[in-house]
């Protein structure tokens, strides 16, 4: 499948798209909080309350009187696939993500997703981004595809959230949401369902691979991948070879098992994933393997996890042997698939 150039046309929606974007965060963003640092069929595996608990590298619950962080977009990066897909999938969990004070709730939600020309039922089908706190901003961590075809896409949104009580105190929170789109006969995309992550319930006593994962600073794990290794559920292959990475590099996962498509991308064969034996990796030392510049290091991680006898790798450069493969979805990471 041949990529389009990113041309004029694309430029002016992606524009349009931002000032609609800006518009539902309107509010929103705070000049004297401290900004984020950057860093079955159809459905996806994986909190139907709010967002996951989670001791990652996120930011822990702030004292009470300290302003929300402000809210920061998701931008695209040399390398992306089909840019403004991500940019409409972020956007939409953003207007539900992200409110000021008087903002809350559903109703609001819907209004916010309804300026961007989006169905405004699709902030129903993000409930665990919805809440009745004062106000809410929220980061993209990284939005990576699920898959990527001619007329539908799955964007996975690595999310950030902050909450703002009427008791001033700020508390953190973040998921991650399996954003679906679909093209139509004119060209023009919409999101058309939004699944989020489901983690399950964290095992009383997690195996010891899992607490080394959980433990290691240089795995940084996002709310949902937390919550994955936490139920004990992941498989020691995958564990292992985080482990492995952080050897050599600072990690950044984006999916383990929650909120990744139940099958592959436009197949009926199941993910890796929801089996727990996948793992997603969107950055290493901090360098977005998006970019051309690091591809020599995605590959590099690619012939690790080989070497720790992964299968099934991806990624945006095709290396030589039966277990790699290279494709529009995998431009933005490397994936890392186990049989066990």
């Amino acid at each position: 499948m041949t990529e389009r150039a990113y041309d004029p046309g694309r430029r002016a929606f992606l524009a349009v798209l931002a000032g609609a974007a800006a518009a539902a965060l309107a509010g929103c963003e705070s000049s004297s909080g401290p900004r984020a640092s950057s860093g079955g069929a159809g459905s996806a595996v994986g909190t139907a309350s709010g967002p996951t608990a989670s001791a990652s590298a996120s930011p822990s619950a702030s004292s009470a009187g300290q302003a929300l962080p402000a809210s920061t977009r998701w931008m695209a990066r040399s390398g992306d696939v089909e840019p403004q897909v991500k940019a409409l999938a972020t956007a939409v969990v953003q207007a539900v993500a992200t409110w000021p004070s008087g903002g809350a709730g559903p109703a609001a939600a819907r209004r916010r997703v309804a300026s961007l020309g989006q169905d405004p039922a699709l902030a129903d089908a993000c409930a665990p981004l919805l809440g009745t706190q004062t106000a809410a901003s929220s980061r993209v961590v990284d939005a990576q595809y699920g898959g990527i075809l001619t007329s539908t896409a799955s964007v996975l949104v690595v999310l950030d959230q902050w909450r703002l009580g009427s008791d001033g105190v700020v508390s953190p929170g973040g998921t991650t949401l399996d954003v679906r789109l679909a093209r139509s006969t004119s060209g023009r995309w919409s999101v058309v369902d939004v699944f989020p992550a489901k983690p399950g319930a964290a095992a009383t006593t997690p195996p010891a691979l899992a607490r080394e994962v959980l433990a290691d600073a240089r795995i940084r794990l996002p709310y949902a991948a937390r919550a994955d290794v936490a139920t004990g559920a992941i498989s020691t292959s995958v564990l292992r070879t985080l482990l492995a990475m952080a050897q050599s590099w600072l990690v950044d996962v984006s999916v383990v098992r929650s909120g990744h498509p139940y099958y592959v991308f436009g197949t009926t064969r199941r993910s890796d994933h929801p089996k727990g034996h996948a793992v997603d990796v969107w950055a290493l030392d901090g360098d977005p393997l998006v970019l051309p510049a690091h591809h020599s290091l995605a590959a590099s991680g690619m012939r690790l996890a080989v070497a720790h006898g992964a299968y099934n790798v991806g990624g945006p450069v095709l290396l030589s042997g039966p277990q790699y493969f290279s494709d529009r979805t995998h431009q933005d990471h490397i994936h890392l698939g186990f049989r066990s």
